[in-house]
């Protein structure tokens, strides 16, 4: 089973000729830029819900490697429904892949060559340079925003 990521579909020319399902977050995303191929796959797009248990194991692994501040919701439920499943992940997002990797999950890239490594990441206020190890809207002490940086 292959569990497709916005980043895949927008990759791919056509359907993958395997099993595949996606979160519906997936298909929105594809609405909010008017992708034709929407128009083309909209029937052929099988979407399922990931559960709220997978989503938590997510959210745990994401937050341990600094890359829960790097994920949208819709990566999230990516990840949570590739747990559910048992399935592979099609995705370039490289935070989709790192969570992966941490995971145990098998991915596979489209269109970009796949990360190498697993990479831990740490926020620095762009202001003050305080560092943070997860991401915050803002900085406490300033107010400004932050900006990822690989652990080394």
């Amino acid at each position: 089973m292959l569990i497709l990521d916005s980043s895949a579909l927008f990759s791919m020319e056509g359907l993958p000729d395997e099993e595949f399902l996606c979160p519906p977050g997936v298909v929105d995303e594809l609405a909010k830029y008017n992708d034709k191929r929407l128009d083309l796959w909209g029937d052929l797009l099988r979407t399922s819900d990931c559960t709220k248990a997978s989503v938590e194991k997510v959210k745990e692994a994401a937050g341990k490697s600094g890359d829960l501040g790097r994920l949208s919701d819709v990566d999230i439920t990516v990840l949570a429904l590739a747990v559910d499943t048992q399935g592979t992940i099609l995705s370039d997002d490289y935070s989709i892949q790192n969570v992966s990797r941490i995971m145990g999950i098998p991915f596979r890239p489209v269109g970009m060559k796949g990360i190498e490594r697993v990479e831990r990441w740490n926020y620095r206020c762009v202001g003050c340079g305080k560092w943070f190890k997860e991401k915050i809207g803002e900085c406490p002490i300033c107010g400004s925003g932050m900006r990822p940086h690989r652990k080394r």
